[in-house]
């Protein structure tokens, strides 16, 4: 993969600014990639997209292909299908997305489209459902299946009739008869989330902005995925996982973190040349320009934590047959867009897997200043060929993380730096854009120098996560000007923009 010298900033779709219970793919996100190509910006950097369930984390979701329709836009959905556009549920607090509001409203709009579309007169947008069922056959039967039998059984697969858990195909045929109208209109939502975010795609490369999606390594338990492959996770006959995943005491936890997902039956996933593996990638990439994978060490080798074990304490590492997979996914795409997120305890396997196949790793500044001179997160350490980010969705703001500093540790930094770092985290934005990564990623909450309250997450903590929300108004031309200053100073805008 090319890697010119370029720049972006990390938002989610849901906390972008606007006028309903959550960010969307409405005027809002067309206002933010005006405002990055105004602020020389090549990327845009997004969190999973997928249907997310408990806990509303983006890493854990009803399907590792399916799309998320509480980012569909309301008002786009109204225009499309000729109807009214509804008053919008106004959240009490505009910088805390609401979840269950925006699921609510969302859900009944497009029941309402789905039931004017389903029985209005064919025309060029009916052929083109058509035409995205057939090509997303491979998944989406399965998932608008298993979304209308998880909301009639309101809980997770493994309780469902033993028939319908276990896939009995004359089970599947009664249930798809009997919730046909629910199955269409998981179908439909699909296609309209689809639709609206390859609108915003291309919308998006007329401004020269790519934009950097995001690949979980892991699929949650309580998903269409597992369910309907079952044989290639690691279950016991009751369908129940054996190990789950997680990683070892570190940084975030020290009793590690017990994700909860079930493990890959690699054996399985190798015997047909990893095609589940083909289709997710493939299904990725066509919504996004670039993927981020998630744990990238998880791919030489994964934390595997007995599945009744209620830390991630008593875990073991479990090699992974990496090399294959990524060969083969070479094989059929050619260069492979991806970043690695290297991050956590990583060994010279890891390293040397990434760099076989020519794959950016991740640098932290936040990282960067307690293990002196030597430190790899250290700019005057990067090779070129990395991605510097201030922190991530999983780190506290820039700000947050200055404040909670010693003042000690503050000097530390500021002799690190050779800098005396007046005005954080702006400083520190400045130093990930003049350093010899490649590119270089910001969240738009340190753009904006906001505290540790709007953090996105915190790994280990259960609740209150993935809600933070951009206010509005806040990304001013003036902003964007001195971002742009900043980022022709570094060297980082192309041509193209």
């Amino acid at each position: 993969m090319k890697m010119d010298r370029a720049s972006g900033l990390l938002l989610h779709i849901t906390s972008l600014p606007g006028g309903h219970a959550c960010g969307t793919f409405g005027p809002e996100a067309y206002r933010f990639i005006d405002f990055l190509a105004c602020a020389g910006q090549s990327f845009w950097q997004v969190l999973p997209l997928a249907p997310t369930g408990y806990g509303d984390s983006p890493y854990s979701a009803f399907s590792a292909f399916a799309g998320n329709d509480i980012l569909i836009s309301p008002d786009f959905l109204c225009r499309a299908e000729g109807l009214t556009p509804p008053t919008p549920v106004t959240p009490p607090d505009a910088g805390v997305v609401d979840y269950g509001s925006a699921r609510g409203f969302i859900r009944t709009l497009l029941r309402v489209a789905a039931t004017k579309f389903q029985y209005a007169a064919e025309d060029d947008r009916h052929r083109a459902f058509t035409l995205f069922c057939d090509q997303q056959q491979h998944w989406l039967d399965d998932y608008a299946l298993f979304m209308a039998l998880h909301e009639q059984f309101n809980e997770s697969w493994v309780s469902w009739p033993q028939p319908l858990q276990r896939r009995d195909s004359q089970a599947l045929a009664k249930a798809a008869e009997e919730l046909a109208d629910a199955v269409f209109l998981h179908r439909y939502i699909q296609f309209v989330f689809a639709e609206q975010w390859r609108a915003v795609h291309a919308y998006a490369r007329t401004k020269g902005v790519r934009i950097i999606g995001d690949l979980p390594i892991f699929v949650a338990y309580d998903s269409a995925d597992v369910w309907a492959h079952q044989e290639l996770f690691l279950l016991d006959d009751l369908g129940q996982p054996l190990l789950v995943a997680g990683v070892p005491p570190d940084y975030f936890s020290r009793t590690g973190q017990r994700w909860g997902n079930p493990l890959y039956d690699w054996s399985r996933l190798r015997a047909d040349g990893f095609s589940w593996w083909q289709q997710r990638l493939q299904r990725a990439l066509a919504d996004c320009d670039v993927l981020r994978i998630d744990h990238f060490r998880g791919f030489e080798a994964c934390w595997a934590i007995p599945a009744a074990a209620p830390t991630a304490e008593g875990g073991s590492w479990v090699k992974v047959p990496g090399a294959e997979l990524f060969g083969r996914l070479q094989t059929e795409f050619g260069t492979l867009p991806l970043i690695a997120e290297d991050l956590g305890v990583i060994t010279p396997e890891v390293e040397a897997l990434r760099d076989r196949f020519g794959l950016p790793g991740m640098k932290i500044l936040q990282f960067a200043f307690d293990s002196g001179p030597d430190n790899p997160y250290l700019p005057a350490n990067y090779p070129e060929r990395c991605v510097v980010y201030t922190g991530t969705h999983d780190n506290t703001t820039s700000l947050g993380w200055w404040q909670g500093l010693r003042p000690e540790e503050k000097g530390q930094v500021r002799a690190l730096l050779d800098q005396s770092l007046g005005r954080m985290p702006w400083d520190l934005i400045v130093v990930a854009l003049n350093s010899p990564a490649a590119w270089c990623i910001v969240p738009v909450q340190d753009l904006l120098g906001l505290a540790g309250n709007a953090r996105m997450n915190q790994p280990g903590c259960s609740g209150g996560n993935w809600a933070w929300r951009c206010a509005d108004a806040v990304l001013t031309p003036q902003l964007a000007d001195e971002l742009r200053a900043a980022t022709g100073a570094a060297q980082r805008i192309p041509a193209s923009i």
